[in-house]
């Protein structure tokens, strides 16, 4: 919800994500909430489910120029940060064919076996890779992850 003083307020549930762009930097990101690796949170009407609840909420305060890129998790376990900062800062008079370019880039990456995506890297992190006998032959777990990619990008103008 963006209140009228340029207040952004964010609950979040699960792994989609934001991301606040401000000057070719990062300035606010959102965690993903996750039971464990590769196991988010779900919104849910059953009990045994995650509700609005359990959703993390903070806020930013957003300034003119501020560029805010919003995504499923397709996007953020393909594509890294200063993929992404990269992609606005080329195309930021443009928020249809920024969401594109980072849409694009993000099926791309999910496509590819030997990508060292932001997804492969985290699970490695977590204590998960290919059997010994791939170690051996000098292999590691890599490649993007195939999943549902979805991409909202807007600009902060003034009122």
């Amino acid at each position: 919800m963006l209140e009228k003083n340029g207040t952004l307020k964010i609950a979040s549930v699960g792994d989609c994500g934001l991301r606040v762009i401000r000057k070719g930097q990062v300035v606010f990101s959102t965690s993903p909430q996750e039971h464990y690796f590769d196991c988010p949170y779900q919104l849910s009407s059953e009990a045994v489910g995650q509700t609005y609840l359990d959703a993390t909420v903070s806020s930013v305060e957003l300034v003119k120029g501020d560029t805010l890129v919003i995504g499923s998790d397709g996007l953020f376990d393909n594509v890294f940060d200063h993929e992404i900062v990269s992609a606005v800062g080329t195309t930021s008079d443009d928020v249809t064919n920024t969401a594109k370019v980072l849409a694009n880039l993000a099926h791309t990456h999910s496509l590819d076996l030997s990508y060292e995506s932001p997804y492969s890297l985290e699970a490695r992190a977590r204590g998960f890779d290919v059997p010994w006998w791939k170690k051996i032959l000098g292999m590691k777990l890599t490649g993007g992850k195939l999943d549902d990619i979805t991409v909202i990008v807007g600009h902060a103008e003034s009122s």
